[in-house]
């Protein structure tokens, strides 16, 4: 019997572990893969109170090491579903059921698919999510970039090390990115635009990707383009498969929760990418971590201890 069970060990999940642990709970930290979630992809964080400049497994490792001192169990799993009737709650996972007087939910996002042929036939095989991962793997070539927010043109930046060229095709006339990298790219020699326009297929030869299809939105003109990699950004879709039968979600799926990370449900809190807001970064997660570790505090103080 723990007295929270964190499911989730991105930024978020870890600061709550670190709170609640502090305060002399007992404190279950379960991850179905390597802490740190989507900092693991980014080369290169920029806009994190104290640092210049961090990778994001680097400050993964920074923020998971305090942990094993104040107790923390880091657990391995995937779950299932999540039980709350009653005053203990459950977790069950592939492998087990764990249980505990309250539960933050941190699972965070993952990254939109675009739905259209041809993108997963070629996933891993020129289609990515990920240039961190696979930037290396495209030296020499002409890279598409999909998408117009911080994370496509970051990324793009990114390829820039690697790839011959890197095109960024943005659905509207503008981009989302943040003026800095918006400035950043304009002014890198590499980076070319597709505006007003999306992608209709991806095609390629029984290895890997040859050519995608692109379509303008406002003339509806299509036009076929030599790339040989695809790296998609166009928005988060929350991980809340384990949770939707709780009544505690929006229509698309992300956690509604209250100033202090509280759910519709009793004793089960919510933090970072997975809640229904506005700004999804790295300092944002921390916040709701640090407010939701307080929490489960005061929590188990009124209701349990």
């Amino acid at each position: 019997m723990y007295d929270t069970i964190i499911i989730g060990a991105g930024p978020a999940g870890m600061t709550a572990a670190l709170y609640a642990a502090r305060s002399n709970l007992k404190v279950a930290l379960l991850e179905r893969g390597i802490y740190g979630g989507q900092m693991n992809n980014t080369a290169e964080i920029e806009n994190y109170p104290g640092y210049d400049n961090i990778s994001g497994p680097e400050l993964a490792e920074k923020m998971f090491a305090p942990l094993d001192k104040f107790g923390v169990e880091h657990l391995f799993g995937q779950v299932v579903r999540v039980e709350t009737d009653g005053p203990v709650k459950r977790v069950v996972t592939e492998d087990t059921t764990l249980e505990a007087h309250t539960i933050v939910l941190a699972m965070g996002a993952k990254h939109r698919l675009l739905g259209v042929p041809g993108e997963d036939t070629y996933n891993s095989r020129g289609v990515s999510y990920c240039a961190v991962c696979d930037g290396a793997f495209f030296r020499g070539q002409d890279l598409l970039v999909v998408g117009g927010g911080d994370s496509a043109v970051e990324e793009a930046l990114f390829l820039t090390q690697f790839a011959n060229t890197v095109t960024i095709v943005h659905r509207r006339d503008e981009l989302r990115a943040q003026k800095v990298i918006q400035e950043r790219a304009f002014a890198n020699e590499k980076i070319q635009f597709i505006w007003d326009s999306v992608v209709e297929e991806i095609k390629g030869d029984d290895i890997k990707v040859q050519e995608v299809l692109i379509k303008n939105v406002k003339t509806g003109q299509v036009t076929t383009h030599a790339f040989g990699g695809v790296f998609i950004y166009v928005g988060l879709d929350p991980m809340t498969e384990a949770v939707l039968d709780l009544g505690i979600t929006d229509e698309q799926g992300w956690v509604v929760t209250d100033e202090q990370m509280a759910t519709r449900q009793s004793g089960i809190f919510a933090i970072g990418d997975i809640r229904q807001k506005q700004l999804r970064q790295i300092t944002t997660a921390v916040g709701d971590g640090a407010i939701a570790g307080q929490e489960v505090y005061h929590y188990i103080t009124d209701h349990v201890k």
